[in-house]
């Protein structure tokens, strides 16, 4: 009995009077800090100023034109040569944009210009660019009279050839015409030197193969010392020319 009693004892002192069992006493309010708070918005204005930033910059791009073909001095630029890309917009830079197309047609390029290059005003003029002691003449080539493939901006020599060209050697009864005129005996067909050293294709028309005609029409930028030998020779059909390597000749 006496056990009983003071088990029953500890059990009360261990109890507060109108505390209930399991409640936690109150925890102490917390300490503010405002100094953290103030750097919290300022990371979050510093974020937002950012994409802001990026945003803007973004947005300052324009579409402009590229080119993804090749295109020779005094040629003009086709649909098909023409991409576009987005640049940074740039006020010192004058692009050409592609609300730009229709005064583009009119313009021919004053180089040689190459896949990749963006446009811009300065690489175009109205008079296609032909420098000072150039001139350009037109060809028309039959088949077996030029390459295949040949294309705009290729370096290409120019020989006279035809029936005209043998017929005036055929007077002397040499084949070879040794008393020819000059542009004759660059005319044949043995290893003569030609009527043009260097030309540079300017220009490639379509094949006209109509009534079985595989005639190519093609501009060639000549000096204008050999112009009037090539306006000839091209007058009588009797030019064929000749895919060389790029110089300076």
């Amino acid at each position: 009995m006496k056990v009983q009693e003071r088990g029953g004892a500890g059990t009360h002192r261990g109890s507060v009077p109108g505390q209930p069992l399991g409640e936690r006493l109150p925890a102490p309010p917390r300490e503010r800090k405002p100094a953290l708070a103030a750097l919290a918005v300022l990371l979050i204005l510093i974020g937002a100023l950012g994409a802001t930033v990026l945003v803007l910059r973004a947005g300052n791009r324009v579409e402009v034109y590229k080119l993804k073909g090749d295109v020779a001095a005094g040629h003009a630029v086709q649909d098909g040569d023409l991409t576009t890309v987005m640049v940074a917009a740039d006020d010192k830079t004058h692009y050409i944009h592609p609300d730009e197309r229709e005064a583009l047609r009119k313009l021919r390029a004053k180089s040689n210009l190459y896949a990749g290059s963006v446009l811009v005003g300065e690489m175009f003029a109205e008079d296609g660019g032909i420098q000072a002691g150039k001139a350009s003449v037109g060809v028309s080539l039959k088949e077996g009279q030029y390459p295949s493939s040949l294309k705009a901006g290729e370096t290409v020599a120019v020989y006279r050839v035809g029936s005209s060209a043998g017929g005036s050697s055929s007077g002397s009864g040499s084949g070879k015409g040794s008393g020819s005129s000059g542009s004759g005996s660059s005319g044949s067909t043995g290893g003569g030197a030609p009527l043009v050293q260097r030309a540079v294709v300017s220009d490639t028309g379509t094949q006209d193969k109509s009534f079985g005609s595989g005639n190519l029409a093609v501009t060639l930028t000549v000096s204008t010392a050999d112009a009037a030998a090539l306006t000839q020779a091209a007058s009588a059909g009797e030019v064929a020319v000749v895919r060389v390597a790029p110089g300076n000749g």
